[in-house]
């Protein structure tokens, strides 16, 4: 196969562009979990009341327990963070399988992030979330590339003259 395109590099670093992103969101979720689990409160009727009486105190002792923000988010990363590095390496070595599982996991991962913003989320999220859709939107370019198609389409052994050698061995 020939060496890889420009457009299948850039695509590459814009993935792992996303993979940082995506680490420094889960940073920021521990950090800043506290602001995340009043967003939550603000926005759930369950324990509005009850974080303006008592604070983030008695939201957290109260019957309705919030998310687990910081599990999930670890959770998520590492699994999404891997799937995007598997699809990563099958891309790199002309996979079309590996440049849809990608689009696809990035769709829904964008559709997610969307609703996300439709919350009312802190604003340092809200940041991520459109940084991380701008990074979707910029890597889509360079991964659907006519390049990269023409990589990921080329023909295995074009480059090595196995067809060539083995035409002329049997004539």
């Amino acid at each position: 196969m020939d060496e890889r395109p420009a457009s299948l590099t850039l695509a590459l670093q814009l993935l792992v562009a996303l993979v940082l992103l995506g680490a420094v969101a889960v940073v920021l979720i521990v950090v800043l979990r506290d602001d995340l689990v009043r967003s939550w409160a603000e926005g759930n009727p369950a324990v509005r009341e009850l974080l303006r009486t008592g604070g983030l105190p008695a939201v957290e002792q109260g019957s309705v327990p919030p998310p687990q923000f910081v599990r999930v988010a670890i959770t998520l990363y590492v699994v999404l963070s891997g799937l995007i590095g598997v699809f990563g390496v099958f891309l790199s070595n002309g996979y079309e399988w590996a440049r849809l599982g990608i689009t696809a996991l990035l769709f829904f991962s964008g559709v997610a992030g969307v609703a996300g913003l439709r919350v009312g989320q802190p604003t340092t999220f809200t940041v991520c979330t459109i940084v991380g859709l701008a990074l979707f939107a910029a890597l889509m370019v360079p991964l659907w590339h006519p390049d990269t198609t023409a990589y990921i389409h080329a023909d295995p052994d074009a480059d090595t003259g196995v067809d060539a050698d083995l035409d002329t061995a049997l004539h």
